[in-house]
C-alpha cells in the first residue's frame, strides 16, 4: 500500500507543474483571446498533459511512452476537460471556478487512468 501512495505523491507533484502550465494557457485562450471557457480548457489541457504525460511515464510510473497510452489518456481526460468547460460557458460561471474543478476531477480521474489503464505493469 505504500507504493501506491508513493505514486499517488509524486503524480500530484507533477500535476501541481501540469495545473500551473494548464491555468496560465487556459487564462491567456480566455482573457487575452477571448475564447470559449470549453476551447480554452481543451487547448490547456493538451499543452500541460503532453508536458505532465512525459514526465509521469519518467518518473511517476518509471514507465516507457507509449503512442497508443497517450492518445487514449489524451481523448479521455480532452473530453472531460471539454465538457467542464462547455457546461462552464453554459452556466457562465467564472473560469477559475472551470479550471479548479477540472483541476480536481483530473488528478482523480487522471491518476485512476494513469495508473490502472495507461501504464498498468508498468509502475513500481
Amino acid at each position: 500500500m505504500k507504493a501506491i501512495w508513493r505514486v499517488f505523491l509524486t503524480y500530484s507533484l507533477v500535476g501541481l507543474a501540469n495545473t500551473l502550465v494548464h491555468w496560465q494557457i487556459f487564462f491567456v485562450l480566455r482573457v487575452a483571446m477571448g475564447l470559449d471557457q470549453s476551447i480554452s480548457n481543451l487547448a490547456a489541457f493538451c499543452v500541460a498533459a503532453s508536458f505532465s504525460h512525459y514526465l509521469n511515464a519518467l518518473y511517476t510510473f518509471e514507465a516507457r511512452i507509449s503512442a497508443t497510452g497517450y492518445g487514449f489518456f489524451l481523448c479521455v481526460m480532452g473530453a472531460l476537460s471539454f465538457a467542464v468547460g462547455y457546461l462552464g460557458d453554459r452556466w457562465q460561471v467564472h473560469g477559475l471556478l472551470t479550471v479548479t474543478v477540472f483541476s480536481l476531477l483530473s488528478l482523480v480521474f487522471g491518476f485512476l487512468l494513469s495508473r490502472f489503464v495507461v501504464f498498468r505493469g508498468d509502475h513500481p
